[in-house]
């Protein structure tokens, strides 16, 4: 995958420090966006169970169907969580006009709505891994009406 963002990231100008993503985030945020959507694990582990994410809010639901096997595996369950909020965060920018992906001084990724509300999509997802509570289809209904 060609993420321009990534080279500039990288390079140092005149020996001051790397910009980190949140510099990247806003010289290029469709990039930021296409790395953030990626939740390969999820993909990974939702395909083996015939179901595609498609971005859609009806794949958030499909999503809080899903028996939650990953729970069995701590170490996998974190993973599975960021890319739970990750994907979460996808389907609201690509859906809630004005959400756009905003990352905090600390590198956190959140979702911010027209309104400035943030979304910390990421311990959403993590919540929803561990317990299954709330459902990705709740936050998004919610985010999505306000």
């Amino acid at each position: 995958m060609n993420i321009p963002f990534l080279d500039n990231w990288r390079k140092r100008r005149d020996g001051t420090p790397k910009t980190g993503l949140a510099g990247a985030a806003d010289a290029d945020p469709e990039g930021v966006a296409e790395l953030l959507a990626e939740c390969e694990l999820l993909r990974v582990r939702v395909g083996e169970h015939g179901i595609e994410l498609d971005d859609s809010p009806a794949s958030l639901t499909a999503l809080d169907q899903l028996v939650p096997r990953w729970r069995d595996d701590p170490e996998e369950l974190p993973w599975l969580g960021n890319d739970a909020g990750l994907y979460l965060g996808t389907v609201l920018v690509r859906n809630v006009a004005g959400a756009h992906w905003h990352i905090w001084p600390s590198g956190q990724p959140v979702v911010r709505l027209a309104s400035g509300r943030e979304i910390d999509v990421v311990a959403s997802g993590l919540d929803w891994a561990m317990s299954g509570s709330p459902e990705l289809s709740q936050v998004y209904a919610e985010s999505a009406e306000g």
